[in-house]
């Protein structure tokens, strides 16, 4: 009992911290007019509170001793930077109706490689549980299918996906070969995204003289948001080290509910019927998972 409410509120926090940071990257994008900027920003702010965490746990000289693992965390890192890349550019290129639902394609990518490339089992029920919350979730979002077009630059936002699904199967890979715990990679993949967003950035020529004075009343909002990103490599890794993939990438589908009332409640955002809809559809496709054992008269196994 103890440990389903340890491994529930983890999973809440994970949602929780994702969807603020959301919330707070689009407030940045919009105050600095560059994502890679605003991602330089919150990045090197998750960076003091990720070396302040090492520090006080004594952690901090474990990174410099990690031998051939690096490179498997660099790894880690480069893909948490591509998959941001692809949807900026598919953004950049694209609508948003299209790149949104595009983008969700990673749940199916998820279940697919789970399937065909590590054998397990996924029920039935899963793969519909699965399509409700993807359905509910686009509702959530306002995905707008009548104005849907798609076009070729469209791939960037399938790029991202394969790159978000790819890293959650590197990161469970350095867990479970190179038995990395969630902090060392953790900091590892927020030093390299926090590089390469500098370097863009300064390629793209955003950081422009005066970009300081121009973010300087946002400092807490910059705080809030590293500390946002903080809480998602904290959740999100730990969860991945628990549950298998597919679900964790599941349980992230609730997100948008959580930056819906974010949204509603600080960004004066609207909770319009076809939302409400959207979340109820959302929580029915989420049931259906949880139930999935009594479904599939799974028989409970003892615990040891």
């Amino acid at each position: 009992m103890r440990d389903n409410l340890k491994y529930t509120l983890m999973v809440a926090g994970m949602v929780i911290s994702w969807s603020i940071y959301y919330a707070v990257s689009k407030v940045m994008v919009n105050a600095t007019g560059s994502a890679l900027l605003a991602g330089f920003l919150l990045r090197s702010a998750a960076l003091v509170f990720l070396t302040v965490q090492l520090l006080a746990d004594g952690s901090f000289s474990r990174l410099f001793h990690q031998g051939k693992a690096v490179f498997i965390l660099v790894l880690i890192g480069v893909f948490g930077f591509l998959l941001d890349l692809f949807a900026n550019l598919g953004y950049a290129n694209g609508s948003l109706s299209t790149g949104t639902a595009l983008l969700k394609t990673d749940v199916l990518m998820v279940n697919l490689a789970t399937v065909f490339l590590y054998k397990k089992k996924l029920y039935f029920s899963d793969w519909v549980g699965t399509v409700i919350m993807l359905i509910g979730v686009l509702l959530v979002l306002g995905v707008d299918f009548d104005g849907m077009e798609l076009h070729v630059t469209d791939l960037y936002f399938l790029l991202s996906a394969a790159c978000v699904t790819a890293n959650a199967f590197i990161i469970k890979a350095a867990q479970e070969k190179y038995h990395e715990d969630a902090d060392m990679i953790s900091y590892y993949n927020n030093l390299v995204v926090l590089l390469l967003f500098g370097f863009s950035a300064a390629a793209a020529g955003h950081f422009k003289p005066g970009w300081l004075d121009s973010v300087k009343n946002l400092w807490w909002l910059i705080a809030l948001g590293g500390l946002a990103q903080t809480g998602i490599y904290f959740f999100y890794y730990r969860n991945l080290k628990h549950f298998e993939v597919w679900l964790v990438k599941l349980y992230l589908l609730l997100m948008p509910v959580v930056s819906c009332f974010i949204g509603v409640f600080f960004l004066h955002e609207e909770l319009t019927p076809k939302k409400l809809l959207g979340i109820l559809v959302v929580l029915a496709g989420a049931a259906v998972i949880l139930m999935r054992g009594k479904i599939n008269h799974e028989k409970t196994q003892p615990n040891n």
